[in-house]
C-alpha cells in the first residue's frame, strides 16, 4: 500500500548537493514525489512509496549526501496525491 510522508530535514542540508542526490535516491527506490529547500534553510521532501521503501528513504534522509550535516529529520503522514515522479522543485520567486 502506498503511503504519504512530509519530511523536513534540518541541519547543513542547503548547498551540498541535497536536492540532487535526495532525486537520485529517490528514482534509485521509486519514491515518488518532490524536494524543495526551505527559505529557513531546511529542506522539505514529500514522498510516496511503500512503507518499507519509505523507511529506507527517511534512514537515507538521515545521512543526506557527503557534504551535508543533517541536524535532524522530521516526518509525519500526509494525503496521498499520487506523483508520476520525483522532481527537485525550483525557488520560489517569493523569497
Amino acid at each position: 500500500m502506498i503511503k504519504h510522508i512530509d519530511i523536513t530535514v534540518k541541519g547543513k542540508v542547503q548547498g551540498v548537493y541535497f536536492r540532487a542526490t535526495t532525486k537520485a535516491v529517490a528514482d534509485q527506490l521509486g519514491v515518488r514525489g518532490y524536494v524543495k529547500n526551505q527559505p529557513e534553510g531546511d529542506v522539505f521532501i514529500a514522498a510516496e512509496a511503500d512503507a518499507p521503501t519509505l523507511e529506507m528513504f527517511l534512514e537515507w534522509c538521515n545521512e543526506g549526501p557527503e557534504d551535508a550535516e543533517v541536524s535532524s529529520v522530521e516526518s509525519h503522514d500526509g494525503e496521498l496525491k499520487n506523483y508520476r515522479n520525483f522532481e527537485v522543485m525550483k525557488k520560489d520567486r517569493a523569497w
